[in-house]
């Protein structure tokens, strides 16, 4: 890490920025309050991963030189999910491959890419932050930070400095809630039973709000604790992290 107040740019991501930019900022309040220098480039476009996906990798690398054109110069991107940070950190340098400027320049930033509740802990060092939430947790590991970027830990640590939280792990923690980006699309009878799974075992804990780090898992999971009519509140990891939920609404819910 530099020795002064690192540089952060904070890729804030489509869905945070459509649905929820609450996410965006408590993401602001958690990397300056660990003693960074945040911006948000105004150029920063989607990551590309739809198109990705679904194996347009002519669009996706369009997109991803608007990325890597948007966030040159600073010391660490810092994404608030971990399906976007996995994107550009595993699939960037693959994109250009055998375009020897471009792959060097997507392997440059993939290198300086986190997702946020990793970088805060893995690189910054954060172990506790002021916050207090009063009610019981559980917490759904999501796919792409879990296993390509190994975000499974360093969520907890921080949980557990949060006064008043009381964290219950989620049985079946790790597996996919049924999102998976254009997959809920493309499949959408397997999507329902899987998200309602998840549902089903978040009830069981006896907790009251479901957390998670990407907004996509989020999305999924509220609509179908909606729709099933399960009492559980849906919340990013980062706005009980940032003290900032006594007058944000659940997600899913209007005030």
């Amino acid at each position: 890490m530099p020795k002064s107040a690192p540089r952060v740019g904070l890729f804030v991501t489509c869905l945070v920025d459509l649905f929820r930019p609450s996410v965006g900022f408590a993401a602001v309040k958690l990397l300056t309050d660990a003693g960074c220098i945040v911006e948000v480039p105004q150029a920063q476009v989607c990551c590309g991963q739809p198109a990705f996906n679904s194996g347009d990798r002519a669009d996706a690398r369009a997109v991803a030189r608007g990325v890597i054109d948007a966030f040159q110069g600073f010391d660490y991107v810092v994404a608030p999910s971990g399906s976007c940070a996995g994107m550009i950190r595993e699939h960037y340098p693959t994109l250009f491959a055998g375009d020897l400027a471009m792959e060097s320049l997507a392997r440059d930033l993939a290198g300086r890419t986190y997702e946020l509740v990793s970088f805060l802990v893995d690189v910054l060092g954060v172990e506790k932050v002021q916050a207090r939430y009063d009610d019981t947790v559980t917490y759904h590991d999501s796919c792409s930070g879990l296993r390509e970027l190994g975000v499974k830990a360093q969520p907890r640590v921080l949980l557990n400095s949060v006064a008043g939280l009381t964290l219950k792990e989620l049985p079946g923690a790790e597996t996919c809630c049924g999102f998976g980006g254009t997959f809920c699309v493309k499949y959408p009878e397997i999507s329902n039973r899987m998200v309602g799974d998840k549902i089903a075992d978040a009830a069981k804990t006896g907790a009251g709000t479901l957390l998670a780090g990407d907004l996509g898992c989020l999305l999924n999971m509220a609509g179908k604790a909606t729709r099933d009519g399960v009492e559980l509140k849906v919340r990013h990891v980062a706005e009980v992290l940032a003290d900032m939920t006594q007058d944000l609404p659940p997600i899913g819910r209007a005030k």
